[in-house]
């Protein structure tokens, strides 16, 4: 496999820093949770039409049947994902429900060892465990019982499920497909869902306040354009455990931005918990570096020499 031109750690952490903007888009909107999902998807898909007609359209007849399947259940998992995790927010609180949706290792390991056969050292699995009890230590404060709490959680669990999913599925296809035709067909599937979505629900797609609309088209480029398509990017050098431990850094970023913006404060529990999670994803990454070093390149049945970049 050829080298990237660019670090994949960078662009790991640009995308993080994109996605951490999403809670506060979402916050700041007004309009019903399906709406908001939808028309994210929608303007993303919107900007990306000009450059995928003109020069990637012609890549639609090169994707085999099986990758069609895949980015196809990526598409729709990754629109269920936003469903239950809007849903999930008018039921508990954002804090629970952030950390909740960004616990995606816990998935990630199980379904890379199943699936991939992918084998973790114990120093990996020691960060990851250490990484998740700071992200459960930043809002430990706000996790509170009772029914329709303990509802809101489970839907941010079961969200945080299917976006593992989603990077699953998405990684065995980008190894095969370029970066702009695979988000654009897996964004154009996920919008589809979630029209259906929303007319099953009965929810208005208009009139909506001019704020509003900003917050669409924000959430479109920057927690889609730049956080998950720089995800998807670096599927093809990253492997999907290294991108949800890395997506554990999420709460830390909406927290701050919610500081600035908001004015709401950091305890010393959350700061703590914020540098436990920090130091448990530099550890992990440190130790996958590391054990890709010592790999020897293998290129049996190696497909991705004929990747178009």
């Amino acid at each position: 496999m050829d080298s990237p031109k660019i670090n994949p750690y960078l662009v790991l952490l640009i995308g993080v820093i994109s996605i951490s903007t999403s809670a506060i888009f979402v916050k700041l909107a007004s309009a019903p949770s399906g709406i908001i999902a939808f028309y994210r998807l929608f303007f993303t898909v919107l900007f990306m039409f000009p450059l995928f007609i003109y020069k990637y359209v012609s890549e639609l007849k090169l994707i085999s049947k099986k990758d069609w399947l895949f980015s196809v259940i990526s598409g729709v998992f990754l629109a269920f994902h936003f469903i239950l995790w809007f849903e999930s927010l008018r039921f508990t609180s954002v804090a629970s429900s952030t950390v909740l949706v960004t616990l995606q290792p816990l998935f990630a390991f199980i379904g890379s060892y199943l699936f991939f056969k992918e084998v973790f050292s114990g120093k990996a699995l020691l960060s990851s465990v250490l990484a998740i009890g700071g992200s459960v230590l930043i809002s430990w404060g706000d996790f509170y019982v009772s029914g329709t709490a303990l509802y809101g959680d489970l839907l941010a669990l079961i969200a945080c499920a299917l976006v593992t999913v989603y990077f699953m599925f998405g990684q065995a296809v980008r190894k095969r497909i370029s970066l702009i035709t695979y988000t654009f067909v897996v964004y154009s599937i996920s919008t589809v869902t979630l029209f259906i979505y929303v007319l099953l629900k009965g929810e208005s797609l208009f009139p909506y306040s001019s704020s509003d609309w900003v917050y669409f088209i924000l959430l479109a480029i920057f927690p889609t354009l730049l956080g998950h398509s720089l995800f998807n990017w670096s599927l093809k050098w990253l492997n999907t455990s290294t991108i949800s431990m890395a997506i554990l850094l999420e709460p830390v970023g909406a927290g701050i931005m919610a500081y600035f913006l908001f004015q709401e404060t950091i305890s010393l529990t959350q700061a703590a918990g914020g540098l436990i999670v920090i130091s448990g994803i530099m550890f992990f990454l440190l130790d996958e570096k590391r054990m890709n070093i010592k790999k020897k390149p293998s290129f049996k049945n190696d497909l991705v020499n004929n990747e178009r970049k």
